[in-house]
């Protein structure tokens, strides 16, 4: 796939998406908010850009807690959602100390190229930090992007943590340990607030519950009364520019 129509199905989908990807309440969930702020080591001193900035969630959290905070993103429907909620926030700190990204790499093609970006334009002694759901082996990692390539025809791969590390020593950053949680969704409301193409919704259903108590997915896909709930494992990996 070319980079041309790789950035056209992003905007595609997210612009589809806009609205409600910031209504979704599991995107502003305070106690991952916290633990990517702290992994972040976010201060007033810190100038940040967010990367696929997306509705500013983050962005916005961060200007609470940061000297200014700048988002840039593709999808101009995303950016509409920022200013929505910058304006709504009465944030006016919104160039870079920590160079971040949430939920992006996973839609990229050339996930070292934008790494090696983010590092470039980060300060010395500075943080590049990357937020994203990871697979824990590649067998595991191909039948999660293949559902989720159903859901989301914009996904590209869930990266390793073996893919993660070699990342960074290639970008010259000094990853820290990674840290971890998991993003509770239930499917439902999940496809609700996606964009698939017709019919493959219910493909994504019929995979999740053969998938109940056989973790081929490796998301801890499960039933509570009766609707399909699953976990997105995610990492935060922190980086150090030297």
């Amino acid at each position: 796939m070319d980079h041309d129509r790789q950035n056209q199905l992003i905007v595609d989908q997210f612009t589809a998406q806009a609205e409600p990807f910031a209504a979704y309440a599991p995107h502003s969930d305070e106690n991952a908010m916290r633990l990517v702020r702290e992994a972040a080591g976010i201060g007033p001193d810190d100038d940040v850009l967010d990367v696929a900035c997306g509705p500013g969630l983050v962005a916005c959290d961060f200007a609470a807690h940061a000297r200014r905070v700048t988002g840039v993103d593709i999808t101009p429907g995303m950016i509409d959602q920022a200013s929505k909620l910058q304006a709504s926030r009465g944030l006016a700190n919104v160039d870079f100390s920590v160079v971040f990204s949430r939920y992006a790499f996973h839609h990229l093609l050339e996930p070292s190229a934008v790494l090696r970006e983010m590092a470039r334009v980060c300060r010395p002694g500075g943080r590049v930090v990357v937020v994203d759901v990871y697979s824990r082996d590649p067998e595991q990692g191909a039948a999660y992007d293949a559902v989720e390539k159903l859901r989301d025809p914009s996904h590209t791969k869930a990266l390793g943590l073996d893919e993660f590390a070699a990342l960074y020593e290639s970008a010259g950053l000094k990853a820290e340990a990674p840290r971890f949680y998991g993003l509770d969704v239930k499917l439902d409301d999940l496809l609700r607030a996606s964009d698939p193409e017709p019919g493959a919704d219910d493909e994504v259903r019929r995979i999740f519950r053969a998938d109940l108590g056989v973790d081929r997915l490796g998301v801890n896909a499960r039933e509570i009364d009766g609707e399909v709930w699953f976990t997105f494992p995610i990492a935060v990996v922190v980086g150090r520019k030297l």
